[in-house]
């Protein structure tokens, strides 16, 4: 609590709100009554001083990451107009996976909050001024609550979340090849062979930071709210087209593509057609990339692995 005084309390430094006193609004019709400006603030405060008393979760948009002049990082939201910080300690940002064990946790919080911005949050109000009209919130106290509810059921109930069933997540991180996810209160990274059936160069072709998709939960470990754990996939609850397609592919049909990856000299294509390919060879003296567009010849059809094998044998537009 000390850290959260702290923190509106630096709030109030940064900002002074111009307040403006009003007689009343004279209107034509001498009956009617319109809201000033003021007046209309203060019933739009009065909504998170409620908020606040009932500790009801909210939900804004992640506008920006700002360190204030004590050095406090902080992440900042907007809600009914007010503007809201919540404490990066606040922000319940899962480091697991990230690549970064070594490095500074404050560090490896603000790099995936950065990319985090523009995707919707859930926090509860932690403090406010009502003189400065300063808001300190935590994300974490609305994912805790959220998971109690989705991940723990009542007395002997099942719970809402489940391996099997199908839930909707949002999308709050995007990178070339995972997307992270909040699946109703737990951060989740699933990587790109489980995000879709199609090949991609880069998960941003499909997938935007805001974004609401279908997932299927597999697996749940939940020994309590602090410690819980989920897989999913976006996959499943989409139909699998690969194979229908792969019935227009034909051997030694030629057929036009973009290179989506490029592994060990072995070229992993999506075909224009909705096909996935393979080519572990290159009839060309220039080697194509990654994002060109090729032409390939295909001499195998892999109906195991729901692909097509082949020779390019034609680079038909560079990647600029």
């Amino acid at each position: 609590m000390d850290n959260t005084k702290r923190a509106i309390a630096d709030e109030a430094t940064e900002k002074e709100i111009p307040r403006a006193a009003y007689e009343g609004v004279l209107t034509i019709d001498v009956d009617a009554q319109v809201e000033s400006m003021e007046e209309q603030e203060d019933a739009r405060w009065h909504q998170l001083l409620n908020a606040h008393r009932t500790r009801k979760v909210l939900t804004g948009q992640l506008g920006g990451i700002e360190k204030l002049e004590s050095g406090w990082m902080v992440a900042v939201t907007y809600y009914n107009g007010f503007r809201i910080i919540i404490p990066m300690n606040e922000m319940m940002i899962n480091l697991s996976g990230d690549g970064r064990e070594n490095a500074d946790t404050l560090n490896r919080q603000v790099r995936i909050a950065n990319n985090m911005l523009g995707c919707d949050i859930d926090f509860i109000i932690k403090d406010l001024d009502a003189k400065s009209r300063s808001v300190v919130a935590s994300r974490k106290d609305a994912m805790l609550r959220k998971r109690q509810t989705f991940y723990f059921g009542e007395a002997g109930e099942k719970p809402l979340l489940y391996p099997g069933r199908i839930v909707e997540a949002r999308v709050i991180a995007v990178a070339p090849k995972a997307v992270r996810l909040e699946v109703f209160g737990v951060e989740v990274s699933v990587r790109a062979r489980d995000i879709a059936w199609e090949w991609m160069g880069d998960a941003g072709e499909k997938f935007q930071v805001g974004d609401l998709v279908l997932v299927m939960v597999n697996k749940v470990e939940a020994d309590s709210v602090d410690q819980i754990r989920v897989e999913v996939d976006a996959k499943s609850p989409t139909a699998n087209t690969n194979k229908d397609n792969l019935r227009k592919c034909h051997r030694q049909g030629k057929y036009t593509g973009i290179i989506t990856e490029v592994y060990k000299g072995t070229y992993f294509m999506r075909l224009d057609i909705g096909v996935n390919a393979v080519a572990h060879s290159c009839n060309m003296t220039t080697l194509p990339s990654k994002g060109d567009k090729i032409g390939l010849v295909v001499t195998r059809i892999n109906d195991n692995y729901e692909v097509a094998e082949g020779i390019i044998t034609r680079l038909i537009k560079r990647c600029v």
